[in-house]
């Protein structure tokens, strides 16, 4: 069968669907949502009611039963809007969603998913703590059996959607016991409201300042044994599965906000006159417009190449990490390149490319540094199986 990169009609439509609400809706109020550092609610229910929060999911479930490349495309879309609209809808559908849809009961879902699928409601995901970032296996929460319930202690950093109005709840890591020398770390859902947890004030940010962003607390918090999501001790695993597609979604994103950079410089570029000509005619901008065009190009390749792998359901963790890593650097690079062509008017907060440029770098941070990507693709090809901790492990002593 030959190899086609052609959309299928259904995904054209998709995202034919996403871009002009982007174009129409989302573009028009980022840079005020941004300056404010508000929430934007009436967008986000927008969306919902778009289906864009249940694009990958079957309908069986709530969901618009589309495949995973339709909602990597929607998420260009947006993001090339407004990242912090696109980091919102990520965190909601690959981390939030994700882990009850792949693991939880019946029961777990026919509870949460039906809002969270409209996009009625945001649900988070509790992995990163002050100790355990790129080496999350490094957890320190605790979730002790007492009867039959679980009591959590500690805490989580940088998490996203957690503290909006709509907010209903997170799953987190905790460590729930040990096995063999080493902690069994499991998935449990903590409900909004329960005591004992606490959200702190939202962070103040060097971009992405109209997203939730908040550091969580567990202090003697106690939750049902039945919140306990997938097996017990099979936390780790799990998040590790989730974020190979997450990671593929980041990428996305990145390149929706590397697309933006592009067509800024492309308007502008045609506009601005120095020398009596446009920036346009310079060889100087016309290397630059070119090597942004293609590393664009070849950084939404990889981010479909890893999406396919997803929705043939082959393992795709090389790929994703792939896709994460040229994604999210062409980004940076291309803002950067975007303030340069823009010159000084690109330094001040009257056009989008200064926010893009804050916005951008924490593409190359979240779901995974672009250190920790490249250590899981060493790992692949030495033959690790993916597995960074592995691969960092001591060489036995002679």
């Amino acid at each position: 069968m030959a190899l086609s990169f052609e959309l299928t009609p259904e995904q054209a439509e998709i995202r034919q669907a996403a871009r002009e609400f982007a174009d129409q809706v989302v573009a028009p109020q980022a840079a005020l949502y941004d300056r404010e550092e508000r929430f934007p609610y009436s967008t986000v229910a927008r969306m919902g009611e778009l289906g864009l929060f249940g694009l990958p999911y079957p309908e069986s479930v709530g969901g618009a039963g589309a495949d995973f490349i339709s909602y990597l495309l929607a998420l260009e879309e947006i993001s090339r809007a407004d990242a912090s609209l696109g980091i919102t809808l990520e965190a909601a559908v690959s981390l939030g969603i994700a882990p009850i849809f792949a693991f939880g009961t019946p029961a777990q879902q026919e509870h949460h998913l039906p809002d969270l699928l409209a996009g009625r409601a945001l649900w988070a995901f509790g992995l990163t703590e002050p100790e355990a970032g790129s080496d999350a296996g490094g957890t320190r929460t605790k979730a002790v059996r007492d009867g039959s319930e679980f009591v959590i202690d500690g805490s989580k950093c940088f998490i996203t959607n957690a503290g909006t109005d709509i907010s209903r709840g997170v799953t987190i890591t905790a460590i729930t016991g040990s096995s063999g020398g080493r902690s069994q770390i499991s998935a449990i859902m903590v409900e909004r409201g329960t005591p004992g947890y606490t959200q702190a004030p939202a962070y103040r940010k060097l971009g992405w300042h109209a997203s939730d962003t908040r550091e969580l607390s567990f202090n003697s918090c106690r939750v049902p044994q039945g919140n306990l999501l997938g097996k017990e001790g099979g936390g780790f695993s799990q998040f590790l599965k989730i974020l190979e597609a997450g990671r593929v979604a980041i990428a996305a994103l990145s390149v929706g906000l590397a697309q933006a950079c592009l067509d800024a410089c492309l308007g502008y570029s045609q506009q601005r006159r120095q020398f009596g000509r446009s920036l346009s005619r310079f060889q100087a901008t016309q290397m630059k417009l070119a090597d942004m065009a293609t590393q664009i190009e070849m950084s939404r390749l990889m981010v479909w190449r890893a999406g396919t792998l997803i929705d043939q359901g082959r393992p795709a963790g090389k790929f994703a990490a792939m896709a994460k890593l040229q994604a999210s650097e062409t980004a940076t690079w291309c803002a950067n390149q975007a303030v340069q062509i823009h010159g000084g008017v690109g330094f001040m907060e009257d056009l989008p490319v200064a926010r893009y440029y804050r916005d951008v770098k924490i593409n190359e941070i979240g779901e995974g540094t672009s250190e920790v990507q490249r250590l899981v693709i060493a790992s692949h090809l030495l033959g690790f199986s993916g597995s960074v901790t592995k691969l960092l492990d001591p060489a036995p002593s002679a």
